[in-house]
């Protein structure tokens, strides 16, 4: 809960519904498991990426968007390193797109803290 974006709902919806993270690989896969990651199209040897798949949990990933959304209504003036990735992020590929982005990468936070069993650490 100490990451920004992730309240009680979304901790304990993960925590119920991923009874082991050690199940995935890694963070990419855990997020493909979330439909957080985007649809590949490749074909000899060019990749091209479409729009999120939303397979998996639909309510975690509703979740995990709407806290990533409620990070960057709250952004105002914030100067550390993550706020200022998410302006840059709003300025090239808009403000949904960012809000999924974020949500991807609070995912992969998750899964890294669940299997290294640490906290949040904030570094500036």
């Amino acid at each position: 809960m100490t990451i920004p974006g992730v309240g009680e709902q979304v901790a304990t919806a993960v925590t119920a519904n991923v009874p082991d993270p050690r199940l995935f690989k890694n963070s990419r896969q855990f997020c493909a498991w979330l439909g957080l990651v985007p649809r590949q199209f490749t074909t000899g040897g060019k990749i091209r990426l479409g729009r999120i798949t939303k397979r998996g949990d639909k309510y975690l990933r509703m979740c995990l968007v709407h806290g990533a959304r409620a990070v960057m209504a709250n952004l105002r003036e914030k100067e550390d390193k993550v706020s200022c990735w998410i302006r840059e992020l709003i300025a090239r590929r808009r403000y949904l797109k960012a809000a999924v982005a974020l949500a991807a990468r609070n995912a992969r936070l998750i899964w890294t803290l669940m299997v290294k069993q640490e906290d949040y650490k904030v570094i500036n």
